[in-house]
C-alpha cells in the first residue's frame, strides 16, 4: 500500500509540474499589442566602446574609445565626395559620403557654435569626415554644409553644424554598426538631426556593440529584465511604486509582432496592480526612464539587479546563479 501511494504521489507531482510548465513556457501567449511606456530623462557616458566594459550606470567604460578598432582606416579617411541621402531599412533616411558609407554624429559635440569633442583614440575610431570637397548631391540642402577647425588644425565637414564622422567598424556601403554606439552615436539625418529607427516590430533584437544581441522594443528602446523578479511556475513583477517610473514595464506585444525574438515563454501577464506586462521566456520585461534615445543602455548592470534581454529572454551579463 505504502509503495501504491508513493507511486500516485509522485505521478500526481510530476503532472503538476508539467502543467505549470505548459502554463508558462507555451508557444504564443500574448493577445493584443500596446505602446510602451518609455521614460526618456538620463544621459549616457562614454564615447561607447566596443570592447569589454559595459557602458551606463553602474559601470565606468573604458578612458579610450576603442570601438571602431583599426578596420578600413584608408577607406574612412578619404574624402567625403558627393554627398548623398540614403534609404535604410532600420533607420529610413540617412546621410551617406561618395561610397555609400554611414555618417554619424556625436552627442559630446557641439553644433552652435560647431566644435568636435572627439580626439586621440576616439578619433581612430571615429574618424572625421575632411571638408575639403564634401559637396552637396541628391536630397542634401548644401547651405547645411560647413566646417570646422579641429584641435589638430584639419577641416571637419559639419552638417547643420554638427561635426561629421564615419566609423570604422563600417567596411561597406550601407553598413549602420556605429548607430545607438554608448548612446551617443547616431546616424546623420540630412538636416544635421539624428536619423530615427522607422517600422520596427513590437519586439525585436539589435546588435549592441558592446552586450550583443539584445531585445528592444516598438521604439528602439533597451528592454531590461529584474533580477528580483520570478519566472516561474508564473510570472511575477516585483517592482512597484517608484521602481516603476524608473523601469517602466514593457505591454503586451502580439505575438506576431516580434521578430527574432524567442516564441517559447513570450506572452503577457496580470500584475499585482492590474496592468498586463509583457514577458520574454516567462520574466517580465522593462524599458529605462534613464535611457533617452535608441540604442542606449544606461540600464545595464545597474544595482547588480537589472540586464538586458537577450534573444532567449536570459539577462545578458549577469553574473550566474
Amino acid at each position: 500500500m505504502k509503495t501504491s501511494w508513493r507511486s500516485a504521489s509522485l505521478v500526481a507531482s510530476a503532472a503538476a509540474v508539467l502543467a505549470l510548465t505548459t502554463a508558462c513556457g507555451q508557444e504564443g501567449g500574448t493577445s493584443s499589442a500596446g505602446s510602451q511606456n518609455v521614460g526618456a530623462t538620463a544621459a549616457a557616458g562614454g564615447y561607447g566602446t566596443a570592447g569589454t566594459g559595459i557602458i551606463g550606470n553602474g559601470a565606468s567604460p573604458s578612458s579610450s574609445a576603442q570601438a571602431g578598432g583599426q578596420e578600413n582606416l584608408g577607406a574612412q579617411s578619404a574624402s567625403a565626395g558627393k554627398l548623398a541621402v540614403s534609404a535604410n531599412a532600420e533607420l529610413g533616411e540617412v546621410v551617406t559620403d561618395s561610397a555609400g558609407l554611414t555618417l554619424y554624429r556625436f552627442d559630446n559635440d557641439t553644433a552652435e557654435p560647431p566644435k568636435s569633442n572627439c580626439d586621440g583614440d576616439c578619433a581612430t575610431a571615429w574618424p572625421a569626415v575632411p571638408a575639403d570637397d564634401a559637396t552637396a548631391g541628391a536630397g542634401i540642402d548644401k547651405s547645411l554644409l560647413g566646417e570646422v577647425t579641429r584641435a589638430d588644425g584639419t577641416k571637419q565637414l559639419t552638417i547643420g553644424g554638427w561635426p561629421a564622422y564615419r566609423y570604422a567598424k563600417d567596411t561597406k556601403a550601407g553598413d549602420i554598426a556605429g548607430q545607438g554606439v554608448g548612446g551617443k552615436w547616431y546616424a546623420l539625418a540630412a538636416d544635421g538631426k539624428k536619423a530615427k529607427l522607422t517600422n520596427l516590430p513590437g519586439l525585436s533584437t539589435r546588435k549592441d556593440a558592446t552586450l550583443g544581441e539584445i531585445v528592444v522594443d516598438k521604439n528602439g528602446m533597451t528592454v531590461y529584465r529584474f533580477m528580483k523578479d520570478e519566472a516561474w511556475p508564473e510570472p511575477v513583477s516585483n517592482c512597484t511604486g517608484a521602481c516603476l517610473e524608473k523601469w517602466p514595464a514593457v505591454a503586451p506585444v502580439a505575438t506576431n509582432d516580434t521578430e527574432d525574438v524567442q516564441k517559447k515563454g513570450l506572452m503577457s501577464f496580470t500584475r499585482s496592480d492590474g496592468v498586463k506586462q509583457q514577458t520574454v521566456n516567462c520574466s517580465p520585461i522593462y524599458t529605462f526612464a534613464g535611457d533617452k534615445a535608441p540604442g542606449d543602455t544606461n540600464g545595464q548592470g545597474v544595482g547588480g539587479t537589472w540586464y538586458a534581454v537577450a534573444p532567449d529572454g536570459k539577462p545578458v551579463g549577469a553574473p550566474a546563479e
